[in-house]
């Protein structure tokens, strides 16, 4: 295979591998009943008129399977991050003893995991277009190299070699999320 193709099929395959790597982030976003501190990893809080994850203003810890306490490093954040957390629309009400900000993560209902489960396949749809354009990407490459038929034949099947490998691994990990989801 000459260096060309080579190049394209490489970058083709980092592309692909960048959009599971997103997916699986958008997966760990997911809750799927078990209090984690990634559950925060969106919020946004107001620091001194700056967007700032909350992440870079307070520690997140899980005190047991369904509590979450933030930490605030400045106790005068405390209302900004109660804020931050109610316009993040995570379906959590923050609740705060003066010191740190305590949410309880409530049990999902069957409708929600229904919900959770949608959410869960959108993302693995969202990451199988991302592989697909990728896919489109490299073959419109490979056309306009200077090489045989051929030889662009045979760099296209890779190509979809290549594509069929990672929609396979989308597949996978939506059905092990799916599990995770579903599981009361």
């Amino acid at each position: 295979m000459n260096e060309e193709i080579e190049f394209i099929t490489d970058s083709s395959k980092e592309q692909m591998q960048l959009a599971l790597e997103h997916l699986s982030k958008e997966f760990r976003n997911i809750r799927a009943g078990k209090a984690s501190p990634s559950m925060l990893g969106g919020v946004m809080v107001d620091y001194y008129g700056a967007q700032t994850p909350l992440s870079q203003v307070a520690n997140v810890n899980t005190a047991d399977a369904r509590t979450l306490t933030v930490q605030p490093w400045e106790k005068q954040l405390i209302p900004e991050i109660e804020k931050g957390i109610m316009l993040a629309n995570l379906g959590f009400n923050p609740m705060n003893n003066g010191e740190s900000i305590i949410i309880n993560v409530p049990a999902l209902t069957e409708e929600r995991r229904r919900e959770l489960s949608k959410v869960a396949k959108s993302a693995a749809e969202h990451a199988k277009v991302s592989i697909r354009n990728a896919r489109k990407e490299a073959n419109n490459e490979i056309k306009k190299t200077a090489i045989s038929d051929d030889e662009k034949k045979v760099a296209e099947t890779e190509i979809q070699k290549l594509t069929d490998s990672f929609i396979k691994k989308i597949d996978e990990a939506y059905a092990e999320k799916d599990v995770e989801i579903m599981k009361v």
